[in-house]
């Protein structure tokens, strides 16, 4: 595990500094918050949020996106989710839709009581499942003033419907059925049953093209954190399946969105629908022989330059509390 734990590079320039806050369900969220070296204090900056994938940490992609961006003049929390990662959560590897999203509902609150940033100017950046969360948290949070996602799941929809929509009503009731007994047993052993891992350590890539792009990633090196197993308690997925992230998005309101996608992208539908359905401002950019997992990690693929400029457009009509 190179870096410290890290996949990539402090870049010159930046600070690192270990942080956390704290959820209204009490759990405390482990993050990181990056920004320029020689930051003025007295002055108050543009701020992001950026969230993992879904069964990601904060040391992987974030990392990458977070240096970069803070490189560009941001101040930017890159976070663990509840229950995952280093934050708090008794039962280790829990998936809540509720809590997935204010995780960055608590990053609002916690960049806009730092007195060097612009409560004004505060986005967010979902990469993979976070897009899905970052676009649910902003459609009932204006405070989040725009949202970029990357390579974006909508993991409610996933579980719901399967990949490609492709579960059937009678497969998603005995999958019901399945779980409601796994609660049975979980509530008998006092543990709870794991998934499978999504990001397999060993694949056939022509059987299963999607879990070896997965575990290219998450299970060799390129990827791999300890902390990391792309696994999630079984009896998590139905609240997923009645929760609907990405309904209502027209309570946006507005706000601006950008939607990140490779054009090898297994995942590109999901980012393509909710671009039909924004009723606001939107663009759909889509990156050349690329497909989901290199907008996680090839800094040479990862649109940096349009993300910070997003941002700072987004930005540019918010008012801010005071000049930069």
């Amino acid at each position: 595990m190179p870096r410290n734990g890290y996949i990539c590079d402090l870049p010159a320039g930046i600070t690192r500094t270990p942080v956390s806050y704290q959820t209204r369900f009490g759990l405390r969220i482990a993050a990181d918050l990056y920004a320029p070296a020689g930051l003025d204090a007295a002055r108050r900056h543009p701020a992001l949020i950026v969230g993992a994938p879904y069964g990601g940490v904060k040391e992987q992609g974030p990392a990458l996106h977070a240096g970069e961006l803070a490189k560009q003049g941001f101040v930017v929390l890159a976070f663990d989710p509840a229950w995952n990662g280093a934050s708090e959560g008794g039962q280790r590897h829990l998936s809540s839709p509720e809590q997935m999203v204010e995780d960055f509902m608590a990053a609002v609150d916690f960049l806009g009581t730092r007195p060097f940033v612009d409560r004004a100017r505060i986005g967010a950046i979902g990469i993979c499942g976070s897009g899905g969360f970052a676009l649910s948290a902003a459609k009932i949070d204006p405070r989040i003033r725009a949202v970029a996602t990357v390579s974006m799941y909508d993991i409610s929809r996933m579980m719901r419907n399967g990949f490609g929509d492709s579960l059937s009503d009678a497969d998603r009731l005995e999958m019901l059925r399945t779980l409601a007994e796994q609660r049975w047993t979980d509530a008998g052993t006092g543990d709870a049953a794991m998934t499978d891992r999504g990001a397999p350590l060993d694949w056939d890539a022509e059987a299963n093209p999607v879990g070896a792009e997965f575990g290219e990633f998450y299970s060799r090196p390129r990827g791999y954190h300890p902390r990391s197993t792309t696994q999630f308690t079984m009896t998590s997925s139905p609240s997923w399946m009645n929760f609907a992230l990405l309904d209502n998005l027209g309570w946006l309101a507005g706000r601006p969105v950008l939607l990140v996608i490779g054009d090898e992208a297994h995942s590109r539908y999901f980012s393509e629908d909710v671009f039909e359905n924004l009723p606001g401002p939107r663009e759909l950019l889509v990156i050349e022989d690329c497909n989901h997992v290199d907008l996680y990690d090839r800094p040479e693929k990862i649109p940096f330059a349009r993300l910070a400029a997003f941002f700072g457009e987004a930005f540019a009509g918010a008012g801010a509390l005071a000049a930069e």
